[in-house]
């Protein structure tokens, strides 16, 4: 009897995350000239993440490949953003470039530790560990906190390069969004560098193991 095999790139979360990839694609395109079109595409695009997940728990179709498709599509959004950003406020260049690094870098070693642990998704933390770490991923609201306060900070410096908005408190209305939602992207960064300390410690740890195992198969 020949097996039938999964295709992993038709499960209901795979396909939600592609169609994740082509929002932001076109946002993208569109981001420098038609704000109000590329926002909408970006910001769908943001929103699916959830719904991706809770599909992916849903079906019972939890992957690898879709943890990674979901990470990289963020990885990736944010990083076109910052880059328009760049375009619009050059004299920020420098730090919406470390914004940026801090972001991809400290993430990507976070996730492949994960990987190399082997573990479905990058949210199974180890309970024991880094108390911090332990508290935004397991608590939905400050995870959400934190997600969306990222995501309107460096929305809200988007959309003011465009529009004041109507005026709150003598300022208009995105740069005060920016200005409330700052200190938030600021923890946010902090948390994506404790990501990749934790990921280092963990790298470093099978790194130790792989070692000794090594040694002592070579002794015997």
């Amino acid at each position: 009897m020949t097996e039938q095999r999964e295709n992993i790139f038709l499960f209901v979360p795979n396909i939600i995350g592609f169609g994740r990839v082509i929002l932001a694609i076109i946002s993208f395109y569109y981001m420098p000239t038609h704000c109000v079109f590329a926002c909408t595409c970006y910001v769908t695009s943001a929103l699916l993440d959830a719904f991706d997940g809770h599909a992916a728990r849903y079906f019972n179709q939890s992957t690898k490949f879709g943890g990674m498709l979901d990470q990289l599509t963020d990885r990736a959004g944010t990083a076109g953003l910052m880059m328009t950003l760049a375009t619009f406020y050059p004299q920020y260049t420098f730090w919406f470039q470390m914004s940026m690094a801090i972001d991809i870098t400290c993430h990507w070693l976070y996730l492949h530790t994960v990987t190399l642990q082997g573990k479905v998704s990058h949210k199974f933390i180890d309970m024991s560990g880094n108390p911090i770490m332990r508290l935004y991923y397991t608590n939905k609201n400050v995870l959400f906190f934190m997600c969306a306060g990222n995501e309107a900070f460096y929305a809200a410096l988007y959309v003011m390069y465009f529009y004041t908005g109507p005026t709150v408190l003598g300022i208009g209305l995105f740069k005060l969004i920016a200005l409330i939602s700052m200190p938030v992207a600021v923890v946010k960064a902090g948390i994506s560098v404790l990501h990749g300390i934790v990921a280092s410690l963990n790298i470093a740890t099978i790194d130790v193991n792989e070692r000794a195992a090594l040694a002592q198969k070579q002794e015997n």
